[in-house]
């Protein structure tokens, strides 16, 4: 399972490649076609918005694999293993229960739009609410197999402190 996920954040990281450089060409092509010939793209603003929010979701997701997370970890790094495991435990109970009321908020939202077409592409306003879809699942499963590796005692001592003390590390 987890060299499953390891590749499901690899494909998301290219995607996200992609969407950064769609978002490039979208906005710098704009700001040129702008300047130089004073006309535009219509929907370059728009799908440059929505392809931002996909993106930071997806990096999110990516994030939470890695445990990339900045955080303060000092109480938890003086607690023994067992408080460790508590700790996370709740922690990950938490998250899951977050990531329930994002992912039911994204639903009821994506229905709502669904119907609603944007104003300069014409797409269903429920694509943009996809990104909490993605992200729900995606981060749900996520928690959900790094609390049972928590659980199960598969997990060692240094993973279950799940975050960063800086980006270097």
């Amino acid at each position: 399972m987890g060299r499953a996920l390891d590749l499901y954040c690899g494909f998301l990281k290219f995607v996200i490649a992609v969407l950064l450089a769609v978002m490039v060409v979208l906005v710098f092509g704009n700001v040129f076609l702008r300047y130089g010939f004073n006309s535009g793209i219509t929907i370059s603003e728009e799908l440059s918005r929505w392809l931002m929010v996909w993106l930071t979701f997806l990096g999110a997701v990516v994030a939470l694999r890695e445990h990339a997370h900045l955080g303060v970890d000092t109480l938890v790094q003086a607690l023994s293993a067992t408080g460790k495991r508590i700790c996370f435990v709740a922690s990950y109970l938490l998250m899951i229960y977050a990531d329930w009321l994002l992912l039911l908020g994204s639903w009821k939202q994506a229905l709502i739009g669904l119907g609603d077409r944007a104003p300069a592409t014409g797409l269903s306003v429920a694509i943009f609410y996809g990104a909490g879809l993605v992200f729900g699942i995606s981060a749900g499963i996520i928690l959900i197999y790094d609390l049972l590796r928590a659980l199960t005692g598969a997990a060692n001592e240094a993973e279950l402190v799940a975050v960063r003390e800086n980006e270097e590390q």
